[in-house]
């Protein structure tokens, strides 16, 4: 299911750089948005984890400069009979969590160094048995194509408005500058409303997955429940300053506002998360 979502939004993206290139340029730019999205099909699959990683800021780290990180990131692979993924850091006190890749063989993990200052060995454990319940079920991609989709969408809305900004007023009293002069605020809006649409690609269902994958992982429901809280709790006081488009790869909403549309939300209630693993640890109780 994740992969034929993966293979939608390209196919969205596609139409969306094929109808704003003959918008913007007529045949000549449809055929120059057409070789952008035969482009932008390779760049996504092949190069969306790179380009997610760059986005967010991470930075690899080795064995010897994280090695707290690096031995719950091998034991957890081990449980779950993956190869260990690259293990990266976020420098930035907003605890959190992610996972990206195309799949299991080139999946990377990672947290912010906040998450490493406020997480005991335990809560650090379950989240990373979360994102490896992100890489199990797939959702790597789908979430690495999203947000090379998000900066694809804002770059050629950015384009847009520039050309159209140019060629309104290059082109004065003429129907070109007409279709400029209302093209450049439609590109305005289309460039929040498609960047929400991407967004709308990744169910939010994919987190009750992640924390289910978790416990079967790890066996620290309680664990995850209490990381969660802190996570949140954190994230709100010191939100993670990075793109909109790539809050989705992140274990809780990084940018601390909640939308005032759940429509738009990339995450579900943490307090829902947090009530299901409680109840999940309760069941264990009682069959123990």
């Amino acid at each position: 299911m994740n992969n034929l979502r993966a293979v939608l939004l390209f196919v969205l993206l596609c139409g969306l750089l094929l109808a704003a290139g003959y918008f913007i340029a007529g045949q000549s730019g449809l055929i120059a948005a057409l070789v952008l999205a035969i482009a932008l099909i390779a760049v996504s699959y092949w190069f969306s984890d790179k380009v997610a990683l760059a986005m967010i800021g991470a930075k690899e780290v080795e064995p010897a400069d994280e090695p707290r990180l690096h031995a719950i990131v091998e034991e957890v692979a081990s449980v779950a009979r993956l190869p260990k993924p690259r293990v990266y850091i976020v420098p930035n006190d907003s605890p959190n969590a992610f996972a990206t890749g195309r799949n299991s063989a080139h999946a990377a993990v990672g947290v912010t160094s906040g998450a490493l200052r406020f997480l005991d060995d335990r809560e650090l454990t379950a989240v990373v048995g979360h994102e490896f319940g992100h890489i199990q079920n797939h959702d790597t991609l789908t979430n690495a194509v999203v947000a090379a989709a998000a900066g694809t969408i804002m770059f050629v809305a950015m384009m847009g408005r520039w050309t159209t900004f140019f060629g309104a007023f290059g082109s004065r009293g003429s129907t070109s500058g007409l279709v400029g002069l209302v093209a450049w605020p439609a590109m305005v809006l289309f460039s929040p409303l498609a960047a929400a649409l991407a967004r709308l690609a990744v169910s939010r269902g994919r987190e009750y997955g992640a924390d289910k994958a978790a416990i079967g992982l790890t066996h620290m429901p309680l664990a995850l429940a209490g990381a969660l809280e802190k996570l949140e709790a954190h994230s709100l006081l010191r939100p993670l300053p990075m793109n909109p488009g790539v809050a989705h790869m992140f274990i809780v909403n990084p940018l601390g506002s909640v939308s005032l549309s759940t429509m738009f939300t990339t995450h579900p209630p943490v307090k829902d998360r947090i009530k299901r693993l409680q109840e999940t640890a309760g069941l264990t109780e009682m069959h123990a």
